[in-house]
């Protein structure tokens, strides 16, 4: 009798274990694809003339006037982007997936608002580099919501 409550515990812990985990199949590639694509935007132009990175660390030329939402969206995708979406990817948690989708969202619609503040200023606009990191971030939410979406 005690090697079938054994047996039945250990089963109870391996389903629960199981069902705490998330198989995100070709949206994984489709994934780390984008996180590649946001890395190497940020070597892209995202005001004026700064990189994508100089905007990161705060290194950009001080005539540019970047101010703080961009300079916040790149800290953000950053983080969110690469950080929290290899983390999902590697541990494949579904809070972490969870975490990933919500803030993505967020963090997309923070670089519309970066985008929008660089076009209502007479300084240097958005540069292709900004545009790129946002639609990563949106590509991301949309496919971390997607995974979220589809546990069953």
């Amino acid at each position: 009798m005690s090697e079938t409550a054994g047996a039945g515990a250990e089963l109870a812990r391996t389903e629960r274990e199981l069902l705490r985990r998330f198989d995100p199949g070709s949206r994984a590639l489709v994934i780390a694809g984008v996180m590649l694509v946001l890395v190497l935007s940020s070597v892209l132009p995202w005001v004026g003339g700064a990189a994508g990175w100089q905007v990161l660390v705060g290194q950009a030329d001080p005539a540019l006037h970047v101010g703080l939402l961009p300079r916040l969206f790149s800290i953000n995708s950053t983080i969110v982007g690469i950080a929290v979406g290899a983390l999902a990817l590697v541990t494949r948690r579904w809070a972490i997936a969870w975490i990933a989708a919500l803030a993505g969202v967020v963090v997309s619609f923070e670089g519309v608002i970066a985008i929008w503040s660089r076009q209502t200023v007479p300084n240097a606009g958005p540069g292709i580099g900004l545009v790129l990191a946002v639609v990563c971030m949106f590509v991301l939410a949309i496919q971390w919501l997607r995974i979220v979406w589809s546990r069953d």
